[in-house]
C-alpha cells in the first residue's frame, strides 16, 4: 500500500493555498481520469447511438450527466483543490461536499440508466432490468437505509481513524473519493425520480428524508468545529509548511463549510423536489379535469341514444 509522505516534495514545494493555486495545481491522477473518461465516454456513446436511429434525448440531461457531473467529479479530484485535500481540511471538506451532494444529483439529473435502458442491445437490457429489479437493488436502494448511510457515513469518516488513514494511503484516499459519491447517488437517486430506479417513494417521503438531513449536517458541522480533539491532527502538524494555519482553525473553517454547504444545498433540493411535487400534481388535476369533462360530454349523447333506442308507447308513456 503506497503512503503519502508529509514531507514529500510533492508536499512540501506548495505555495500558500489560493484561487489561483486551484487553478494552476492541476495534476493527471490515474483513477479520476479513467473513471471520467470511462462514465463520460460511455454515456456519451449511448447519446450518439439513440440520435444515429433519429431519437431526440434531451441536451440538458448531457450537459448535467458529462459537464456537471463527471465534470465537478473530475474537477474536485484533479485540480488544486486535489492537491491540497491532504494539506487543508477545510479543502477536503469542499472536496466532501461536492462528491457527496453535488456530483451525485448532476448524474441522476443526466438519467443514464434511461439512456442505457433506451439504448443498449436487448441481452445487456435484460441483464439491467434483472439488476433493477433484484432483491440487492431494493434493499441498497431502500430510503431508511440510505438515508441511514448517507448521514452516519460521515460521523464515521471524521471520529475514527479511517480519514487520517485515507490521508497516509493513496488507495483508500482514492476509495474514499468514490465511496462518497456512491453514498451521495443511493441516498439522491431514487428521491429525484428521473431513472427508473428502485426505492421511489412518494413526494411528501422524499421532501421529509431530504429535510431531516439538514439538522444532520448542522449538527455535525457544529461538532468538528466545537471538538478539542483535532481531526488527523498528528498528520496536519507534521507537514511542517510554514503558511499552513492552525489545525484547529482549519477544523473550525472546515466544520462551518460543511454545515453551510450542507444545508444549502439541500434547501435547494428540497425546493426542487417541492416545485416536482406541484407540478406533478396539477399535471395529474389537469389529467382528471380531461377525464372528467369527456365523461361529461359523453352523458348526453348516452342518454339521447337511449331515448332513441325506446319504442315510441314507452316515449310517450314516459312523457306523460
Amino acid at each position: 500500500m503506497h503512503v503519502l509522505a508529509a514531507g514529500s516534495d510533492a508536499v512540501s514545494n506548495l505555495p500558500p493555498f489560493s484561487l489561483t493555486t486551484v487553478l494552476t495545481e492541476w495534476s493527471i491522477a490515474p483513477v479520476p481520469l479513467v473513471v471520467t473518461v470511462w462514465a463520460a465516454g460511455l454515456y456519451l456513446a449511448g447519446v450518439w447511438r439513440l440520435r444515429s436511429r433519429g431519437d431526440r434525448w434531451p441536451v440538458g440531461r448531457t450537459v448535467s450527466f458529462v459537464g456537471l457531473g463527471m465534470g465537478s467529479f473530475y474537477l474536485v479530484t484533479s485540480s488544486g483543490l486535489a492537491a491540497y485535500d491532504t494539506v487543508l481540511l477545510s479543502v477536503h471538506m469542499v472536496q466532501h461536499m461536492v462528491l457527496s451532494m453535488l456530483t451525485p444529483l448532476f448524474l441522476a439529473l443526466g438519467a443514464p440508466v434511461t439512456l442505457a435502458l433506451r439504448t443498449l442491445p436487448r441481452r445487456p437490457r435484460d441483464v439491467l432490468l434483472r439488476l433493477l429489479h433484484s432483491r440487492a437493488a431494493s434493499v441498497l436502494s431502500y430510503p431508511p437505509l440510505t438515508f441511514a448511510l448517507f448521514v452516519v457515513s460521515p460521523w464515521a469518516l471524521y471520529f475514527s481513524g479511517w480519514y487520517e488513514a485515507s490521508l497516509r494511503s493513496v488507495f483508500l484516499h482514492e476509495t474514499l473519493h468514490l465511496h462518497l459519491v456512491l453514498v451521495g447517488s443511493l441516498f439522491f437517486w431514487p428521491l429525484l425520480g428521473t431513472d427508473p430506479v428502485p426505492g421511489r417513494v412518494g413526494y411528501p417521503f422524499r421532501l421529509i428524508l431530504v429535510f431531516l438531513t439538514l439538522p444532520f449536517h448542522a449538527f455535525l458541522g457544529v461538532t468538528i468545529m466545537a471538538s478539542e480533539t483535532l481531526i488527523a491532527g498528528g498528520w496536519y502538524r507534521s507537514l511542517g509548511l510554514p503558511w499552513l494555519p492552525e489545525p484547529a482553525v482549519d477544523q473550525n473553517l472546515a466544520g462551518s463549510i460543511l454545515w453551510g454547504a450542507g444545508d444549502l444545498v439541500g434547501s435547494v433540493f428540497f425546493a426542487v423536489l417541492f416545485v416536482q411535487w406541484v407540478r406533478q400534481s396539477t399535471r395529474e388535476a389537469a389529467r382528471e379535469d380531461r377525464r372528467l369533462d369527456r365523461l361529461e360530454s359523453k352523458a348526453p349523447q348516452e342518454q339521447l341514444h337511449g331515448e332513441v333506442a325506446l319504442p315510441p308507447t314507452k316515449r310517450s308513456a314516459g312523457g306523460r
